[in-house]
């Protein structure tokens, strides 16, 4: 058989390769895979303990990543969690046989962190029913399995609503407890895992634990944004609060600092419901600032309205027009933005959403709109979590960051409100040790969803681009709202070694072969 000769020569250059990484130490991807002979015994023993276990690879390939799309891996078998005892018994055995165990909610992870490098994939979505709700306390308990939608129309029949969630809606309880969550008014009430009032938890050794503030409170710390470390949230009790549909504002810069500024104006004062910051590159930046009352919005027009330095829609136009008139070579770039805002801006006017003014169901607005219309379906979206005052310099080095390496990107920005006793609870998480009362994130995300053939782009350019940011964190002493899997090698350099020994001890002694979440942190 006659082999082709292929000449090289004629070939267009590889933009990325072999050099795409030069002067960026390349991080740890994929882990080894567990490939022990124990599993067959432990497999036996766990369905002799009643335990089913799916083995076929039409099932475990279902799972073969996550919403990042850039780690892969296979699990021997998976669990479909149902109830606590349940999982109690495959913790249990699991840790006899010493079979690593990898929790799922909705896999909305981009580093990895819920793909099962082998063992036991356990997949969290089995448990997602409202156990009860509680009106006149304005709490409720559900499975940790449920999507945050799910819990929102469950609730939204009972005239309630949730008081935090993440914006991406398919998000499980358990696993957005186990993060953190970030709303759009997480600046007024924190992150969504502080709405936690107390958890069901089934340990690493298999011990089914409640434990809140008051209860089991070690555990409880660990547990809210533990990063899935410590136990398997298998139930949750959350605030809610009556629902009530929120009037929206939009303003608009071309100064990525200003609006930063402006919107930290507004949260200091405590001058709106909702804020956040999202963009079309820097070159089009919305402020939004929401309320739930009308006396809060009246407030806000009387006392801040006139200080924010936005312009409106028509001014935005206007301003861009002129921008791009006067530079006609980026032609392109001009037109790209008017399909994004032809696109977009409706989304969140759309009628079936939007009564007297207001908007009804932000549940489906915020996800759908921003993750559809923002995102793209594979998230490729490294981030920053700072101080307030290290906020606006880490924005700007993330941006300049975004425009080396693509032609579209956007950014997410919103502000954290702290538990008081929030060292106790964050010590090893997203939140920066130094911030004080509220923290800052930023997401950093290229705009992937439809590309020409130039502006596709590689694992390891993709790789870089978030390495980068990454290393922006690490020089101004920051944090990162995804700080494991893929990344782990950031994790000491960013806590130091102290910080990280100590809450490694604590695993070991949780977990004593590190068999659950094992490929996460340590």
């Amino acid at each position: 058989m006659d082999i082709p000769v292929i000449d090289i020569g004629n070939l267009p250059a590889d933009p990325v390769a072999p050099d795409a990484l030069l002067g960026i130490k390349r991080q740890q991807t994929n882990p080894k895979r567990w490939n022990e002979p124990v599993w067959a015994d432990f497999a036996t023993a766990l369905t002799a303990a009643g335990v089913e276990l799916i083995e076929q690879k039409f099932v475990t390939g279902t799972f073969a990543t996550d919403a990042g799309g850039t780690a892969y891996g296979l699990p021997h078998g998976v669990v479909i969690a149902k109830d606590a005892a349940q999982i109690s018994t495959l913790m249990s055995t699991a840790q006899r046989y010493r079979v690593p165990v990898t929790v799922r909610g909705g896999g909305l992870t981009t580093e990895g962190e819920s793909v099962a490098f082998g063992g036991v994939l356990l997949d969290m979505t089995g448990m997602s029913r409202v156990l009860s709700i509680d009106a006149a306390n304005l709490t409720v308990r559900t499975q940790a399995g449920i999507f945050w939608h799910s819990l929102a129309e469950v609730l939204r029949r009972e005239n309630l609503d949730y008081l935090s969630a993440p914006l991406n809606m398919t998000s499980s309880v358990g696993g957005t407890i186990g993060v953190g969550g970030i709303d759009v008014n997480s600046a007024r009430l924190g992150c969504s895992a502080d709405q936690a009032i107390a958890l069901q938890v089934v340990t690493p050794t298999g011990e089914i634990v409640e434990c809140s503030d008051t209860q089991n409170t070690a555990l409880f710390e660990r547990m809210i944004l533990g990063y899935g470390q410590f136990g398997v949230i298998t139930e949750a009790t959350l605030k809610v609060r009556p629902y009530q549909p929120i009037a929206m504002h939009y303003f608009y810069y071309t100064s990525l600092a200003t609006a930063i500024e402006d919107l930290q104006m507004l949260d200091a004062n405590d001058a709106s419901d909702y804020s956040g910051i999202l963009t079309m590159m820097d070159k089009v930046v919305n402020l939004l600032v929401a309320f739930d009352s009308d006396e809060r919005e009246a407030a806000f027009k009387v006392d801040w309205l006139h200080r924010l330095r936005g312009h409106g829609e028509l001014g935005i136009s206007l301003r861009m027009g002129l921008y791009y008139a006067l530079r006609p070579w980026r032609m392109r770039e001009a037109l790209y933005l008017r399909e994004r805002k032809n696109t977009l801006f409706p989304e969140f006017r759309r009628p079936e959403h939007t009564r007297s003014g207001k908007m009804t169901d932000r549940t489906v607005v915020f996800s759908r709109a921003v993750w559809k219309h923002w995102g793209s379906r594979q998230m490729v979206i490294p981030d920053l979590a700072t101080s307030s005052e290290k906020f606006i310099d880490a924005t700007l080095k993330g941006n300049a960051v975004c425009k080396k390496y693509f032609r579209y990107y956007t950014l997410y920005c919103v502000g954290i409100k702290l538990r008081p006793e929030h060292t106790a609870h964050y010590e090893m998480s997203c939140i920066p040790p130094d911030a004080v009362t509220r923290a800052y994130g930023c997401e950093f995300e290229p705009m992937m969803g439809d590309l020409n053939a130039e502006d596709c782009y590689s694992r390891d350019t993709l790789q870089s681009f978030k390495n980068e940011i990454y290393d922006i964190g690490v020089g101004i002493g920051a944090s990162y709202y995804r700080f494991g899997g893929m990344m782990k090698g950031y994790i000491r350099r960013v806590f130091g070694d102290e910080v990280v020994d100590r809450h490694l001890a604590m695993k070991r002694k949780a977990d004593p072969n590190m068999i659950l979440n094992r490929d996460v942190v340590f």
